[in-house]
């Protein structure tokens, strides 16, 4: 099983700031996501800025998320 976020700060570019319970700090980008679906509400910047860490996972106010094994295998190393 991969890490699970512990962590998640928005950034204004629409990229995510990850910190994972194996203390990786990654960069994940949400705007190839932002035309699809439920996602395409998170264009809108103040909604994109509500995310939180949950169970593991992301989450926003109207239950959009992404599956923790997509956030840590998508993301980019930062530090």
């Amino acid at each position: 099983m991969n890490p699970r976020v512990k962590n998640v700060e928005a950034n204004h570019d629409f990229t995510l700031k990850l910190t994972f319970d194996n203390n990786e700090v990654k960069s994940f980008d949400v705007k190839p996501y932002l035309e699809y679906g439920v996602f395409k509400e998170l264009k809108d910047l103040s909604r994109f800025l509500t995310v939180k860490p949950f169970l593991g996972t992301v989450k926003w106010l109207n239950e959009q998320d992404f599956c923790p094994d997509t956030l840590y295998l998508e993301s980019t190393n930062i530090i």
